[in-house]
């Protein structure tokens, strides 16, 4: 049985306690995304749910890219001040110039406020930008989301892409709110012209104009408003990482955030069935509808904003500015910028992929039978969110002993807590998607697909995450960029023909290049590999033996 110091044990259970706690934040934002996927495929019919989650795919990827990663380059100056002298600022792990005083004192120093400055100072401006960008040419952006696939052939496979049979059944009386006309093989293009827009507003839809496209466009208009406070939301949250504390990301992104976009979403699907207002009938009811479902999604980003303010702020100590904090900050963060750039881009582009290449009701079916996969990401990100800041500080003080215990312990959770869940999932999918309505059953060769590739991805464990604490930004931004590579490769050859079966077989190749390339990578460098003799020994924690 392998040694372990006393602070290597103390380090362990903290990883173990705020990943409990992330796993309860990663239960309830998985549940709460289960259910309004649910919602709106069973509220609405095939092409209008496609439309929405298409929308709130393409604000979470441009949320993603404008972070610019500073929620994790905040957490490793945040975390690394516990480590680092006062005199000295944190450079990035693994660099032969960094020295850690292990006698140093661990209260924050004043230096952190002004990593804070420094990274909002570019997102703030980039996201209102880019905000003001998307208002502007929303209606554009949802005809080029929406018009390529009306104009692909499409081969005959169990994946029908678009048809009538993949409209949600609908039980008893008529509603009053009905969905849009189910897509035939052949949608009708857009038939008005170009849009006249004025920053904020565009004018009244035309009559001829396909709802599908009016409501793809109200919904990014509606998140592109919103779009500057989900960025700055998501990265204060993360930076209340840097305390080695879990609770506010628990609470906050794993709790409040989904839950309350569970509730309005639900209250306007709701509202829909009650027969308020005329649903999606019509370009007019559509734009409204869009509008509503946009900011039922992405009103929740407020308070998370606000109170994780709240939280900092009396966490961080006020003190004088460092002068080179800004120059130190992206000197660290800004090679990863891109990386987190990729790494948000590739978790999503596979449901824009299929939205452009095969249609909006290809998008929703692939969306609810790749639902399921959230489960794992988050359960991951539980981990990982919890173990980063501890294994930043392991790397930096060359600590590979406790590095391999963390990467170790944390592989082998993975796979426990998610290989039942993907093989119950491959195995019950055909009666599973049924929960998203009729025609969404026939996504259950997606959902095979799809467990496969998760339980390789699980068994690799965080290699990407020991990687960038290693201070290899620069590797881990190329193994992600080829990872989206190989998948717009495979999606292009095989989404026109196959729709979302395609789909889920080009993300596969993506996931199998994205976690192979740097476990390699960190097996060859620092003999880090996921399993080995810490792997048994996790699972025996709460036993006051294995601390000795």
């Amino acid at each position: 049985m392998p040694v372990v110091s006393a602070g290597g044990a103390g380090a362990t259970r903290s990883v173990v306690k705020g990943g409990a706690a992330g796993l309860v934040g990663a239960a309830v934002a998985a549940g709460s995304q289960f259910l309004i996927v649910v919602a709106v495929t069973r509220g609405f019919d095939a092409r209008t749910a496609g439309c929405f989650f298409t929308a709130t795919t393409v604000c979470l990827m441009a949320a993603g890219v404008l972070r610019l990663d500073c929620g994790n380059g905040l957490i490793y100056f945040i975390a690394g001040a516990h480590t680092a002298t006062p005199a000295q600022e944190p450079t990035p792990a693994g660099r032969a110039t960094l020295r850690v005083s292990t006698s140093a004192t661990p209260a924050m120093p004043a230096a952190p406020r002004g990593y804070l400055r420094a990274a909002l100072l570019p997102v703030v401006i980039l996201s209102f930008a880019v905000a003001a960008l998307v208002v502007a040419y929303a209606d554009a952006l949802a005809t080029a989301l929406t018009h390529t696939a009306t104009s692909l052939p499409h081969s005959a496979t169990s994946l029908t892409p678009a048809t009538t049979s993949l409209t949600p059944a609908v039980t008893g009386p008529p509603p009053t709110v009905a969905g849009l006309t189910p897509a035939t093989t052949s949608p009708s293009p857009v038939t008005t012209g170009p849009a006249h827009v004025v920053l904020g507003t565009t004018a009244a839809p035309s009559p001829g104009a396909d709802p599908a496209v009016v409501l793809l466009g109200a919904a990014l208009r509606g998140l592109g408003l919103a779009l500057p406070v989900i960025v700055l939301a998501d990265i204060l949250v993360s930076a209340t990482r840097g305390f080695g504390v879990m609770r506010p990301t628990a609470l906050l992104s794993g709790v409040l955030q989904p839950g309350a976009q569970l509730l309005l979403v639900g209250a306007v699907v709701l509202a829909g069935a009650s027969g308020v207002g005329e649903g999606t009938r019509t370009p007019g009811s559509a734009s409204g509808t869009g509008w509503l479902l946009a900011a039922a999604w992405a009103a929740p980003a407020l308070p998370v904003l606000a109170l994780s303010a709240f939280w900092l702020r009396r966490r961080m100590p006020t003190g004088p500015y460092v002068p080179r904090a800004a120059r130190a900050f992206w000197r660290y963060t800004g090679p990863r910028a891109v990386g987190g750039a990729a790494q948000a881009v590739f978790q999503r582009l596979d449901v824009v992929v299929v939205a452009v290449l095969a249609g909006p009701a290809q998008a929703a079916l692939y969306t609810a039978a790749t639902r399921f996969k959230v489960v794992g990401q988050l359960v991951n990100q539980g981990f990982a969110q919890a173990a980063q800041p501890r294994l930043v500080r392991a790397m930096a003080e060359g600590d590979l002993p406790l590095a391999r215990r963390l990467y170790q312990m944390t592989t082998m959770w993975l796979v426990l807590l998610t290989w039942p869940v993907w093989l119950g999932y491959a195995v019950l999918a055909p009666w599973l998607l049924r929960a998203f309505g009729d025609g969404y059953p026939d996504g259950a060769a997606v959902a095979v697909v799809l467990a496969a590739t998760m339980m390789l991805a699980t068994a690799c464990g965080m290699a990407d995450v020991m990687l960038i604490a290693a201070g290899h930004t620069a590797a881990s931004t190329a193994n992600i960029l080829s990872a989206i590579a190989v998948t717009v490769a495979l999606d292009v050859a095989l989404v026109p023909s196959h729709g979302a079966l395609g789909a889920a077989l080009g993300w596969s190749g993506g996931m199998f290049a994205k976690n192979l390339m740097p476990l390699v990578k960190i097996a060859r460098l620092y003999g880090l590999r996921p399993f080995g003799a810490h792997s048994l020994p996790s699972l025996r924690l709460w036993r006051a033996e294995e601390a000795t």
